[in-house]
């Protein structure tokens, strides 16, 4: 459950300023959108997933409805919202990337937009937390298969945790979930370790500089960053939120899983936009 909208992935040697120009070295046109991101890494891996999002009821929306079936994505949860665009991300990537947002709130999913049925057939459930709060507690209360967090909630942070089995955060959301500030992996595993106490049995935390870090019952685990040649970060988190879920549904072990997830992590960045190529990750 989470975000779907169109990618649109621009790379140029240089963002002009005010009056510049600058011509664009690759362009690159993509179903996005982390709740899709993630869905698309889950059905290459070989998971059978459905998407649950909002989409506009224009001819990008269709596009992207298309594309996602394609993919090998259940699209039946998918809302066509009437009378609203299809929303749009530019990502534009130079020294880093820069993006620009056409996300209106009307393609946020409300709770009326939720059908409890989709969640409690699942054997796991993702809910990337752009969503309301609200409606990912809906869909947390109506899993009966394992219940995956991704990002950070604005409100209802104890509820959503009591409902949790896995949790995975970025840095800054990291140290909203724990309200602890987080400087180094020792920091990052305290935090994990706190969260766990409201409900979540694994947690993967990661630490701007440093890596990644895994805390489960009996065990945790560091993961320094790797030595990969970094083009966009963009979608690097979709990618680790996708193959952590899906080794952890095959019954991989808590190191296993987190093998997976940062190997998913570490090839997406090496190319730009946020879609996935997770074919042939799913060794062990």
């Amino acid at each position: 459950m989470g975000q779907i909208a169109r990618d649109l992935v621009l790379v140029v040697d240089e963002v002009p300023g005010p009056g510049g120009t600058a011509p664009v070295r690759r362009r690159r046109e993509m179903l996005g959108g982390k709740g899709a991101n993630i869905a698309v890494g889950l059905a290459q891996l070989g998971a059978p997933v459905r998407l649950v999002g909002v989409v506009g009821d224009d001819a990008v929306g269709d596009r992207l409805v298309a594309r996602a079936a394609a993919d090998g994505i259940g699209t039946e949860a998918v809302v066509r919202r009437p009378g609203c665009a299809t929303g749009l991300i530019v990502n534009l990537v130079s020294d880093g990337w820069r993006y620009l947002e056409d996300l209106p709130d009307e393609l946020l999913l409300t709770e009326p937009d939720v059908s409890e049925d989709v969640f409690a057939q699942a054997g796991a459930v993702v809910l990337q937390l752009q969503q309301p709060p609200e409606v990912a507690l809906r869909a947390a209360r109506a899993a009966r298969g394992r219940v995956v967090l991704d990002g950070a909630p604005q409100r209802l942070r104890d509820e959503l945790l009591a409902c949790a089995d896995v949790v995975r955060a970025d840095h800054r959301e990291a140290e909203l979930l724990s309200g602890r500030r987080i400087e180094s992996a020792d920091d990052a595993l305290r935090a994990a370790r706190e969260v766990m106490a409201h409900g979540p049995g694994f947690v993967a935390f990661a630490v701007d500089d440093v890596g990644n870090v895994f805390t489960w019952d009996d065990g945790e685990l560091v993961v320094p960053l790797g030595d990969v040649e970094v083009v966009d970060t963009t979608g690097g988190g979709d990618a680790f939120v996708a193959a952590l879920t899906f080794a952890l549904c095959r019954g991989d072990g808590p190191e296993e899983a987190a093998g997976l997830a940062v190997r998913a992590s570490g090839d997406t960045v090496t190319r730009p936009g946020g879609r996935p190529d997770l074919h042939g990750l799913t060794g062990r």
